[in-house]
């Protein structure tokens, strides 16, 4: 029986004058009317993903290929970033999707680093190295263990204690009130970014995203073009898909946690939209971006276009984009996920790339598959599609 009929037989047996039934038909047109139209809102504000490009089974797919995967160590000695952001990864989609025997495994993982792989932690000397405590960071918010807090803290905390064998010019960096570890690459803005604002949401001390935000700021001002692009590096001038990802996808980060009243969240802001704009423009036909983002005869490179699209989805769920930017990421999430094995294996990843003042250089970069640079922001990706609401 439909909400009309319904209405009209509660009503009906009543009073039932002229003035009453008017009413009743008045009533049941407000609501039929209503109803669609709050449900395609609804819709509307919603990614649908599904059959072999659902979220949750790609998350699956990636993070269960991490479970049984080697580490990838820096130099054969530590624990490397991209390690480290696939691992965060891996267990934040374990909570979202509530797979306790993922999540156990994943930790399990982890608890090694602590007693019979303690060889593997990264020295706090290196801005890649440093960011390894967002890992530790990240447990904490899901189990919360002194320890894991501790050893994440003192990563952070690392970042800005000048080290008795610092350079010159890192001391120069701090006198000014920047991280000892500032070299103004772009990749720095995820590196330091993401261990500053696990920090931070972990102690709740407002510095740390101070620490975040003036880094930021400073990189934005060096390295973004009028364009809303970034170069490698000041002396490289070639708008590398990865590096600029990384960039991406760290003022997501710091967005999304810094209060709208703190004074460099007008210029942040101002740099991501700037930035979205440009991206948005460049997006090749096949829905991802090149390895050089502005060279169309360059290769689609996927680690850079997964962390534009993790920026994207963020940008339109939390209302910092429009709605034209949900036609983007219609059109990269199909074609990133054409590009992931049924092993879980992600196509097509750019190693891990210095800077170079030589275009050549980019386009020859080796090509892999189930390089973790890839596999971890796909699960970005699959995190953020899955959260409910503006939930990141």
């Amino acid at each position: 029986m439909n909400i009309i009929a319904q209405l009209f037989s509660f009503f009906l047996p009543k009073e039932s004058n002229f003035s009453r039934l008017t009413n009743i038909l008045l009533y049941c047109l407000i609501v039929w009317t209503s109803v669609p139209s709050a449900y395609a809102q609804k819709q509307s504000d919603q990614f649908k993903f599904e059959g072999n490009y659902s979220p949750h089974l790609i998350g699956k797919r990636i993070a269960a290929r991490f479970v049984h995967a080697k580490h990838a160590l820096h130099a054969g000695k530590w624990i490397s970033y991209p390690e480290t952001f696939y691992w965060a990864g891996a267990l934040k989609f374990a909570a979202i999707s509530k797979d306790e025997q993922l999540l156990e495994q994943v930790q399990q993982k982890f608890e090694k680093l602590l007693s019979t792989e303690k060889q593997f932690l990264p020295p706090m000397n290196h801005v890649d190295l440093n960011m390894f405590g967002s890992l530790p960071l990240a447990f904490y918010q899901h189990h919360p263990r002194s320890d894991y807090k501790d050893l994440g803290m003192r990563y952070a905390d690392s970042q800005w204690q000048v080290p008795a064998d610092a350079t010159q010019q890192e001391k120069d960096w701090a006198t000014k009130g920047y991280s000892w570890q500032t070299r103004l690459w772009i990749d720095d803005m995820y590196m330091i970014t993401i261990v500053q604002t696990q920090a931070y949401k972990v102690s709740r001390d407002i510095k740390y995203l101070d620490r975040a935000a003036k880094e930021m700021v400073r990189y934005l001002d060096e390295l973004q073009r009028p364009n809303g692009l970034f170069y490698h590096a000041p002396d490289v001038p070639f708008y590398w898909s990865r590096g600029n990802g990384w960039m991406a996808a760290g003022m997501t980060e710091l967005l999304l946690n810094l209060p709208k009243s703190h004074q460099d969240y007008p210029r942040i802001m101002t740099g991501y939209l700037k930035m979205m704009k440009s991206l948005k423009r460049y997006q090749q036909s096949n829905g991802l971006w090149n390895q050089l983002i502005d060279e169309k005869d360059f290769w689609a490179e996927t680690s850079g276009s997964a962390m534009f699209t993790y920026a994207f989805i963020n940008g339109v769920k939390q209302g910092w984009l429009g709605k034209d930017y949900k036609k983007a990421i219609e059109k990269a999430w199909p074609a990133l996920v054409d590009k992931v094995s049924a092993e879980g294996a992600v196509s097509d990843v750019c190693v891990g790339t210095n800077k170079k003042n030589d275009k050549q250089y980019y386009y020859d970069r080796p090509r892999h598959t189930g390089d973790f640079h890839g596999q971890a922001p796909y699960l970005w990706c699959v995190n953020v599609l899955l959260a409910s609401g503006r939930d990141n």
